[in-house]
């Protein structure tokens, strides 16, 4: 069970939702206050609901961080229509222990040296917001969404969607 959330009904459906997501774009805060995206492959929640991500120390996203703690999460599966956006703060993991939990062999791509490898460190994710969007997935509902909207004038209200505190 995960604890960030736990008086919000709608965290543990967020959890379920991004738990077969296995790519979230990670925001950061550029040096110049940009904003930076770029594709992480994200690991399981752990017990407390933070959420965890490889990464090499020699990046761009490593300094940002260091700067600017505050992140931003988008995961997306258009195959389920599936969306979520999660926002907390970014902590830097050098935890060997962590490491290896973490752990599967498909990152050797980019840590040739396994858990070994100097450059291999970890961000975890505190969330403390979150929203998503859930979306029956189904052509058909789509259609009679669309049909119903010019029939009726009004917009479809396909799917779920709730503001989440996961603080």
């Amino acid at each position: 069970m995960h604890q960030h959330g736990h008086n919000d009904p709608n965290a543990a459906k967020l959890y379920d939702l991004i738990k077969d997501v296995k790519i979230a774009m990670m925001t950061t805060v550029e040096t110049d206050g940009t904003l930076h995206s770029r594709p992480m492959h994200s690991q399981d929640a752990d017990e407390h609901g933070d959420l965890w991500f490889f990464t090499q120390i020699q990046s761009p996203k490593m300094t940002e961080i260091s700067r600017d703690s505050e992140v931003n999460l988008a995961y997306s599966d258009p195959k389920t229509q599936t969306y979520v956006s999660v926002s907390g703060k970014a902590e830097i993991v050098r935890d060997k222990a962590r490491i290896e939990e973490k752990w599967s062999e498909p990152l050797r791509a980019w840590f040739p040296k396994g858990t070994d490898d100097p450059q291999i460190a970890l961000i975890r994710v505190h969330p403390a917001k979150g929203e998503y969007w859930d979306s029956p997935s189904s052509t058909l509902v789509h259609l009679y969404g669309y049909a119903k909207a010019v029939v009726t004038g009004e917009q479809p209200k396909p799917g779920d969607q709730a503001k989440v505190n996961l603080s």
